[in-house]
């Protein structure tokens, strides 16, 4: 159902006729129900007052000079701005096969004339109720996919409206985040569990807008921990750069935060550029997306090793991004199930990657 059926102005119903007199009946008819009422003589003038207001309702004449009824009505249901308005065609043509070719063209209802003015209302009356609900029908179809949305990826929700069902995908190379808040238990476990809820509300809103921003899919939160992914759904050959101009936001946004104490908030952060990755839907009651493989642990052991305030990469990603970005060689560490590995902080943007990003950015928003 198109969005712009809603722009319809309701209780406005649109007569098309070429004789006067049915335009005077019909009008006399409707308006003293309270519709208000709008007459055109022919197909053109009609089509030209539809474009200027869309009507609730149309009812029209077949036999007309220069353009007949089966016409208007077939331009009408073309056109993606007018195509929900019903039609109810109203003739003196009263063979069983005109009735067919009407409703072929697109008309919701026929009658014939000489008509009666209870069965005109009646008729009426009847389409714009199914209307009514076909809007009501798509508002809260549109309410089901936005709440779909915050759950899932968009080309995710996608493929689930067109196939029923989601395919395991896998990529070659993703880049993944995790971000958690140092001293999290310790430091909320004499706050109201209320206001606990309320700081984590505000620090993952604004982690949010950052992935909206640059572009990157949030796959979960688990407590104060915060997963992100880049490269999946999407492909894009960035994905290292985007996770990256994240995680920095992340940190800066934090620093805006306070524990009750007055104590600022902290967040270690680890990153790691990787593949392959399998991701899916899994589930059939609160259905989930989520990922899989050997990268995303590996970036979840750097947020598990990192410290507070800090950004840690693996290898792999500081070689992605090493030519844009500033780093410190952090040196080697023990990384569980890996043994000993050389990781780097990820510190800044460089010089010319800042003035990239800004153009990027400026070119996503227009």
């Amino acid at each position: 159902m198109n969005s712009n059926q809603t722009d319809f102005l309701q209780g406005y119903i649109l007569l098309v006729d070429d004789t006067p007199d049915n335009l005077r009946i019909l009008s006399k008819i409707l308006t003293g129900q309270g519709y208000e009422v709008g007459k055109a003589l022919n197909g053109k003038m009609a089509l030209r007052a539809i474009q200027t207001a869309h009507p609730s309702l149309i009812l029209l004449d077949i036999n007309m000079p220069h353009m007949d009824g089966y016409e208007v009505c077939k331009c009408l249901k073309e056109d993606a701005q007018t195509r929900q308005i019903p039609v109810i065609f109203i003739s003196a043509l009263d063979d069983v096969w005109d009735k067919v070719k009407a409703f072929k063209a697109g008309g919701s209802d026929y009658i014939t004339k000489p008509f009666q003015g209870e069965e005109v209302l009646a008729r009426v009356e009847n389409q714009l109720k199914i209307q009514a609900l076909q809007k009501a029908l798509w508002r809260e179809q549109q309410k089901s996919e936005k709440l779909l949305l915050n759950i899932l990826p968009g080309a995710i929700v996608q493929e689930l409206k067109e196939n029923h069902c989601s395919k395991p995908m896998q990529y070659d190379e993703a880049t993944f985040l995790f971000a958690d808040i140092a001293k999290f238990t310790p430091s909320s476990s004499s706050m109201p569990p209320a206001d606990v809820v309320e700081l984590l509300n505000q620090v993952f809103s604004a982690f949010d807008e950052l992935v909206s921003k640059h572009g990157v899919e949030k796959i979960r939160t688990i407590g104060d921990s915060y997963f992100v992914g880049a490269g999946l759904p999407r492909i894009r050959k960035d994905h290292a750069e985007a996770i990256a101009d994240t995680a920095l936001g992340m940190q800066k946004a934090i620093a805006r935060f306070q524990w009750p104490n007055g104590e600022p908030l902290k967040l270690r952060v680890g990153i790691n550029t990787g593949g392959p990755v399998v991701a899916a839907v899994i589930g059939t009651r609160k259905f989930a997306y989520d990922v899989w493989g050997d990268a995303v642990n590996l970036a979840s052991r750097m947020e598990s090793h990192s410290k507070p305030g800090r950004i840690q990469v693996t290898a792999a990603t500081y070689e992605a991004l090493k030519d844009k970005y500033e780093f410190e060689e952090r040196g080697a560490i023990e990384v569980k199930g890996k043994g000993e590995m050389i990781t780097y902080w990820l510190c800044d943007v460089g010089a010319n990657h800042t003035f990239n990003l800004r153009a990027r950015l400026g070119q996503k928003r227009r």
